[in-house]
């Protein structure tokens, strides 16, 4: 199965983001990372390819996936037939946003 192209705009430290790389990682499958925390410019990247501001934000094969979870990302990545069912697990939740201590964390980061 050929891999897919997967561009993935995604936060430093984000619960969401975190289920988005595992997603990947689960399925083994390469992707570029572009952190909106430490660039900027991704940010803006994102914004303007998906015409929204929530992330993550995932573009598969030039397909934009706005403010996605890695449990959606697992299933268009299954409805796609870009990869198949895996017996690989994660041990990061698919599906989860960050908790109230790492919400505070990064606001003292501001």
């Amino acid at each position: 199965m050929e891999k897919p192209e997967i561009t993935a705009y995604l936060k430093t430290h984000c619960g969401w983001s975190r289920g988005v790389r595992a997603a990947f990682e689960k399925h083994d499958l390469p992707y570029t990372e572009k952190d909106i925390i430490q660039n900027p410019d991704f940010r803006f990247e994102m914004e303007q390819l998906s015409g929204q501001p929530l992330s993550p934000c995932v573009s598969i094969n030039g397909i934009m996936l706005a403010d996605i979870s890695g449990e959606e990302v697992e299933a268009y990545l299954l409805e796609q037939g870009l990869v198949g069912q895996t017996s690989n697990s994660t041990d990061v939740p698919l599906n989860a946003p960050c908790s109230d201590e790492e919400h505070a964390s990064m606001v003292r980061l501001k």
